[in-house]
């Protein structure tokens, strides 16, 4: 039996299923509707893809190091409950050992682990689960040595934060106070020259704007901006920023003292950038008795 468009749009929207997953059920099934429905539920792709609208930012983010290379990825679930999981946290402690052979999130997606793809490993868990999960981000970094940091641990190696360093030298203890550094302070980059031209063009107008405000000459503002990127750059760079261990210095100079040059670094946050709808539990129990 031919299957045709409206047959596959029809049983996604009936489902919820990929379009390459419904298009495969009706192949498999020869078109029969309720036989491509229960092979999909039989899959668990019905009930992953129904799930995969929901928010899902909680979860954990897991840090790995071989090695010069480290890796941190961030896994997320639609509640900390789940984030407590220990079957999701074995799953996700194994998708950080299998990123180490990554560069970037689709390589990791396609990933082998355990016999199937690390994308295909999350769809199954998200059948058992009953919660929408997704491997949302990655990021790799290598250095002559690399340091890791989990900040609020909910196991070892994987938390709230991740943050890695790469330095030159050979420093764990320092280089684990700059990563602690790190999650806490959050910097935008590791220097000035590192930032987007466009972020630091636009902080320089916000600044402008505001120093017109106080009707000085165009002379006088010109002087005042140079100060006030100074301090914008000693707020958002981690080399310039104080050193949360030892306030009368730079980190880049900590560095220096301790032996060390840092070259880079990562963190990832759970949730970051994630807009969380805000549910009244009690308005929606109120609606389903109206």
């Amino acid at each position: 039996m031919a299957i045709t468009a409206a047959m596959v749009k029809e049983l996604r929207d009936s489902t919820g299923a990929g379009m390459m997953d419904a298009k495969k059920a009706l192949t498999e099934n020869d078109g029969d509707m309720e036989a491509a429905v229960d092979w999909l539920r039989t899959k668990g792709l019905a009930k992953a893809a129904k799930k995969s609208g929901r928010t899902a930012a909680e979860g954990l983010v897991a840090v790995a190091v071989s090695g010069s290379k480290g890796v941190a990825v961030e896994v997320n679930s639609e509640t900390d409950f789940v984030a407590k999981n220990a079957d999701f946290q074995k799953m996700v402690a194994g998708i950080a050992d299998v990123a180490i052979g990554t560069w970037d999130i689709d390589g990791l997606k396609a990933a082998d682990m355990g016999g199937k793809s690390v994308e295909q490993t999350v769809t199954d868990a998200v059948a058992v689960i009953g919660e929408n999960m997704s491997v949302r981000r990655m990021a790799a970094i290598e250095g002559d040595s690399v340091v890791n940091y989990v900040h609020n641990a909910a196991a070892p190696g994987m938390g709230n934060i991740g943050v890695l360093v790469a330095m030159t030298g050979d420093n764990e203890a320092f280089g684990r106070q700059v990563a602690m550094h790190i999650a806490a302070a959050n910097p935008a980059s590791l220097s000035e020259a590192d930032l987007d031209p466009a972020v630091v063009e636009k902080e320089k107008q916000v600044q402008m704007d505001i120093a017109r405000e106080s009707g000085k000459p165009e002379a006088v503002i010109e002087k005042m901006i140079v100060g006030r990127m100074k301090k914008y750059m000693a707020e958002v760079t981690l080399l310039n920023q104080q050193f949360v261990v030892n306030p009368d210095l730079t980190v880049a100079k900590a560095a220096e003292e301790a032996g060390v040059e840092i070259t880079g670094f990562v963190r990832l946050e759970v949730g970051e950038g994630i807009e969380k709808v805000e549910e009244d539990f009690a308005a929606e129990v109120a609606k389903l008795n109206g």
